[in-house]
């Protein structure tokens, strides 16, 4: 049976990037996958643009760019793990997180998400993102608690091979959709010469 509809997320996670170049050729491979934990929403919105070529007084061609997502992840409170593994903030001796100037920029990582559906969970693995450093915001407390969130920026860049994204169909593989939080999946490629 197929999905319906789609609704909660939930089960984030993230996993460490590693790009390698030998001999002008990119290898990529992931850390195991950490859960973050209070996931509150995701909104990714798709980067591109389309370009028309007119001739003959219409339409004639259009192209169009994949250039990934960007968007916003809101969490409760983001782990420890993260901001010393992804965002390069340092513990001290004394157990203090030090953000410092020159390490601006994130690490890569991949980031695996899924949504509830009325018959099966949607997962969905991003491969090439990065996070800019969250806002610092509270406010004080009045007759009731409402909890502060955290909002991490994110982009979903392309990798070098074009690969930006995966998620779980209707026919996943059983193996494949059980063991999604174990290692990013990476999609099974044809090889050159064989049949199937």
């Amino acid at each position: 049976m197929s999905n319906k509809v789609k609704y909660n997320l939930k089960n984030v996670h993230a996993a460490k990037l590693t790009e390698t170049v030998t001999e002008g050729v990119t290898t990529y491979s992931y850390a195991t996958p950490q859960a973050i934990p209070g996931a509150v929403s995701i909104t990714l919105d798709a980067e591109g643009d389309s370009s028309p070529f007119y001739a003959d007084g219409i339409v004639y061609f259009r192209s169009y760019a994949n250039n990934g997502y960007s968007g916003d992840l809101e969490i409760a409170l983001i782990p420890e793990w993260f901001r010393t593994e992804i965002l390069k903030e340092v513990l001290d001796t004394n157990g203090v997180l030090v953000e410092k100037a020159d390490n601006a920029e994130s690490v890569k990582f991949a980031l695996l998400f899924e949504f509830d559906g009325d018959e099966r969970a949607i997962r969905h693995v991003m491969y090439n993102c990065s996070a800019s450093r969250p806002s610092i915001e509270s406010s004080t407390k009045e007759e009731t608690i409402e909890p502060g969130t955290e909002t991490l920026s994110l982009t979903a860049d392309p990798r070098e091979d074009g690969l930006v994204k995966s998620r779980t169909g209707d026919t996943t593989a059983k193996a494949t959709y059980d063991g999604w939080y174990q290692s990013v999946y990476v999609p099974a490629v044809e090889t050159a010469g064989t049949e199937g």
